[in-house]
């Protein structure tokens, strides 16, 4: 499938980035399948303060979310507030400080008074800094946090199917061919910017993997509801993912080496 190099509305744009999976609930159904925590998984912090770039900075921040997700569904207070501390420089190194409450999201954490409320507040968070970025002409720092963001969240969960065989979990891999179309098209948008056609470049071999990758759709019953009064019909969808062993391994494989080659470059 190509790449289409025409811009996209902000409309587009923001119906786009609201459909991409939040890691955090890539890093729920990895905890639902029994699957202990692991350290090894996450991204150091120790360099952060060697970022020294928008760009690093920013793909960083989408880096630390995934990441910081994955800590707060295993509640391990302890290591969060590394990230918090992480996340808030690089947030101050790209002028969207104001919008992560460090000091709030830092006495949830130590406090374990309550995950969710931790949960909600990172997240909206991290939507709060990607509308501000895009919104003032720095939609590219923007596409940057949100490539990051699904970079690591796919490694965290490739990991683990890697080590652990599970059915669904292979199908949930599969289905984020339609993230990563979707995640391409906004970096396409800004491909201008060097740092991020450099991106894409680099993911392009795992689009090239998924690209083989079959979705189909089955389209279900219409169900009636109700939403603000009004009587609405809904047409029910449901998506089969054909993935091989062999699909699988390669995404796997592709994931490990991109991620590892971003965190590191």
């Amino acid at each position: 499938m190509m790449i289409e190099s025409m811009a996209i509305s902000d409309e587009a744009l923001e119906e786009i980035v609201q459909n991409v999976s939040s890691p955090i609930e890539m890093a729920a159904l990895i905890k639902e399948l029994g699957v202990p925590f692991s350290a090894k998984y996450l991204s150091t912090t120790d360099y952060v303060d060697h970022y020294n770039t928008s760009f690093k900075m920013a793909y960083s921040l989408g880096v630390f979310g995934a990441d910081l997700g994955y800590l707060n569904i295993y509640d391990k207070s302890t290591q969060i507030v590394d990230y918090l501390t992480a996340i808030n420089k690089l947030a101050d190194g790209v002028k969207v400080g104001q919008f992560f409450d460090f000091t709030t999201l830092k006495r949830l954490a130590t406090s374990r008074e309550n995950i969710d409320s931790l949960m909600f507040i990172s997240v909206n968070s991290f939507n709060n800094m990607d509308s501000y970025l895009r919104e003032n002409n720095r939609g590219h720092l923007s596409a940057l946090m949100i490539a990051g963001t699904w970079v690591e969240g796919m490694y965290l969960v490739t990991q683990v199917a890697n080590e652990k065989s599970n059915p669904e979990l292979a199908e949930r891999i599969g289905e984020q061919k339609i993230n990563l179309n979707n995640i391409m098209l906004i970096l396409n948008n800004y491909k201008e910017y060097e740092p991020v056609a450099d991106l894409i470049e680099t993911i392009k071999p795992l689009k090239d993997e998924y690209d083989k990758i079959e979705i189909t759709y089955n389209m279900g019953e219409p169900e009636t509801v109700e939403q603000d009064g009004m009587v609405l019909i809904v047409q029910k969808e449901e998506s089969i993912v054909n993935i091989t062993d062999k699909q699988l391994n390669n995404i796997i494989n592709k994931t490990k080496q991109i991620r590892n080659k971003l965190i590191s470059s």
